[in-house]
């Protein structure tokens, strides 16, 4: 029998993620920080081992992206390395599938041609440095892994872009948005959803990269977003926005991995359709 456990229980996925299981009529045991620090290596063994889950989605991360340069520098490696490790560790010790969610920042986003799960990382900011530590814990510590990779992450139950183009539509009339970063939006439920797909179809272990279909630029994205809104959305470089960390201008991931799963994935156009559906 399955039995399940959910790290991040309340953050963005995570909530996702329960939500799908609690519809699907699934029992699982869900914790966030409070209940289970993740980098308290006691804390986290105190609970598998009372548990003993088959199955550990861990969506516990820290995604602040600017602070992580500075004053968030130290948290961001103590979750999503120290933390990542404790939990990966724990999960071989109990014979437990581990589910670790990563980041396109991993790549320095100066390819002219899609990622592959097997090309070269190289990491220019702090974040996706500690996210591909996180990624070298979990194939470390065990060998029941699932690593996905996603990017330009969006959903219900958290702070995203779409919340907030649509936050900034409602007090102007005209908006601008950078035009050179181009990826691929991820919808939560998508990922959720494959999440339990890798697990409940018992895919290969290893690496995978997730996203929505298609890519666009972050105007591109504001354009569809707010496509039935009275505002002007113009694009600028990315140098009209200066932030702490670096973001990659190009970190479009190859699905080709995840499609050959049987997997459905439908276009970011079609999430974004379905994820505005749920807030009108």
């Amino acid at each position: 029998m399955m039995k399940i456990l959910i790290t991040g229980a309340n953050g963005q996925l995570g909530t996702e993620l329960r939500n799908l299981l609690d519809e699907r009529g699934v029992d699982y045991d869900a914790f966030d920080a409070k209940d289970m620090d993740i980098t308290d290596q006691q804390a986290v063994d105190a609970k598998f081992d009372a548990l003993k889950p088959t199955v550990v989605y861990h969506c516990a991360a820290y995604t602040a992206v600017d602070k992580a340069e500075d004053e968030g520098k130290q948290v961001n490696w103590r979750v999503n390395e120290e933390g990542t490790r404790n939990v990966a560790a724990a999960a071989k010790r109990v014979g437990a599938k581990l589910v670790y969610i990563s980041t396109d920042y991993v790549f320095d986003g100066t390819n002219s041609d899609e990622y592959q799960v097997d090309d070269p990382t190289n990491p220019k900011n702090e974040y996706g440095k500690a996210k591909l530590a996180g990624e070298r814990a979990v194939k470390e510590k065990t060998d029941d892994y699932y690593i996905i990779r996603t990017s330009w992450v969006f959903g219900k139950y958290g702070k995203n872009f779409v919340y907030t183009m649509l936050r900034l539509a409602k007090d102007h009339d005209k908006l601008t948005v950078v035009d050179d970063q181009v990826g691929r939006p991820t919808w939560t439920r998508t990922l959720a959803e494959f999440m339990t797909y890798l697990v409940d179809h018992k895919a290969p272990f290893g690496i995978y990269q997730l996203s929505n279909e298609g890519s666009c630029s972050w105007y591109e994205f504001a354009k569809e977003i707010l496509k039935n809104q009275d505002i002007d959305v113009a694009p600028v470089p990315s140098e009209a926005y200066p932030q702490k960390a670096y973001r990659p201008r190009y970190s479009i991931m190859s699905l080709d991995k995840a499609e050959e799963t049987g997997f459905r994935i439908i276009s970011w156009q079609e999430a974004l359709k379905g994820f505005l559906s749920l807030n009108n």
